[in-house]
């Protein structure tokens, strides 16, 4: 959610900053209704004031033995200008929250412009490919032949964009998301959370995937939405507190299932597990102080980034442009890792500092110390990183000629010694 205060005095910054999004100007439409809702809540606050000075007048009057019925006649009128201001102001407050909802964050200043993901820029990479003496195959041809990756049985039981994963590939799923949230825990100072997958409508807003984005969510017929990432539980955690300052930055971290209704990706990835409606993913989430957030987002894909070079997968670090970014992010990197079976770089994380977009929304706040007045906390969430990605990247990286998969070293204390997956 924007500033108010902060497009009134600054709408051409504001607009510009929307273009750089691909979006029209903004700020006339809504300076429009934000002069409406001042006048309105103005038109209210005079009516009142008016009723109660005319309310004294009356008492006196009356207590003086005088007529007093011309005022009671003004009041009575004033209970109507009363009810009209007031319903305009919600009315007004409603357009304007709904408009403001509906825009995405602002770029930070060191973004990159550009229209999409051709002008995002590398930052750095890590690395080489591994090279293969023949053609390396999709992950989907080396699970399908092995028999621990099934499309079709998926299909029968919940339709397209679904996978049954069995025996060592299911051990290989488990094993990297525990090798993850062990890094993250031990080493990184991340809180493990066990969060509840099905939230309500407020937490979705709060991190920003509604209203706009419905669509690509599953609503149960309790109302309940379960979750597309972790970031939307793991981020609510502090929405409607004021925290101490000197509990910042709170890290929290989460192992759970994500769901998306993948509206937008007809024809994208309909082979294998890139695109999935159900898929794991390690998440990490970070409550900062605004002075801070920054430093806390090198720091934060600099941990996403540590799994990957544990795992020994070239990858490289993008950072995004303005039109590529997610819609609640100020600044973003992708982490991007190499599949010899698709012969390019997929994204594996994303890392982004969401500035305060997200706490306005949720109204999360601190109070630092020795000062009367809150601020609100920056929040920053990241993928530490996605378990079916890193899956995909494991099985094409390290395939073998015969069609097996060699355990990386770092997971083999969590695969019970296992070197290799085989048929």
């Amino acid at each position: 959610m924007h500033d108010i205060r902060w497009i009134r005095e600054h709408p051409q910054d504001f607009d510009a900053g929307l273009k750089t999004r691909g979006l029209a100007p903004q700020s006339d439409a809504i300076l429009a209704v934000d002069k409406a809702l001042r006048a309105a809540q103005t038109n209210f606050q005079t009516a009142q004031a008016r009723r109660n000075e005319v309310s004294k007048q009356i008492g006196q009057l009356k207590r003086q033995g005088q007529d007093a019925s011309a005022l009671m006649a003004e009041v009575e009128a004033l209970k109507g200008t009363i009810a009209s201001s007031e319903e305009e102001e919600k009315a007004k407050a409603a357009e304007l929250e709904l408009i403001l909802a509906g825009l995405p964050n602002l770029p930070a200043s060191d973004v990159p412009q550009g229209a999409n993901e051709k002008d995002n820029a590398e930052v750095r990479r890590h690395g080489a490919p591994p090279s293969f003496a023949y053609k390396p195959k999709e992950h989907f041809e080396l699970g399908e032949r092995m028999g621990l990756m099934d499309f079709e049985r998926a299909a029968k039981l919940s339709g397209s964009r679904f996978v049954v994963l069995s025996g060592g590939l299911a051990r290989l799923e488990r094993a990297l998301a525990n090798f993850m949230l062990d890094v993250h825990t031990r080493e990184f100072g991340f809180t493990e959370i066990s969060p509840p997958m099905l939230v309500r409508d407020t937490a979705l807003f709060g991190t920003g995937q509604l209203p706009k984005f419905a669509e690509d969510q599953f609503q149960t017929t309790t109302g309940h939405w379960l979750v597309p990432t972790a970031e939307v539980p793991l981020t609510n955690l502090v929405a409607d507190e004021i925290l101490d300052e000197a509990t910042l930055p709170r890290r929290y971290t989460a192992w759970t299932a994500c769901f998306r209704a993948e509206a937008g990706a007809a024809g994208k990835d309909t082979r294998g597990m890139i695109r999935q409606h159900q898929f794991y993913k390690v998440e990490l989430v970070a409550v900062a102080h605004p002075d801070r957030s920054d430093e806390e987002l090198e720091r934060m894909t600099g941990c996403a980034e540590e799994i990957l070079k544990r795992l020994g997968l070239h990858h490289r670090v993008m950072l995004l442009c303005s039109g590529d970014m997610g819609f609640s992010a100020r600044k973003t990197y992708d982490l991007e890792v190499w599949l010899p079976g698709q012969d390019t770089f997929r994204e594996i994380s994303s890392c982004s500092n969401c500035g305060d977009f997200q706490a306005r929304r949720m109204k999360a706040r601190f109070r630092a110390a020795g000062e009367k007045g809150t601020r609100f906390v920056h929040t920053l969430n990241g993928s530490g990183v996605a378990v079916g990605r890193v899956l995909v990247a494991v099985m094409e990286n390290y395939q073998q000629p015969d069609g097996s998969i060699a355990v990386p070293d770092a997971l083999r204390s969590y695969m019970g010694g296992i070197d290799r997956i085989g048929a």
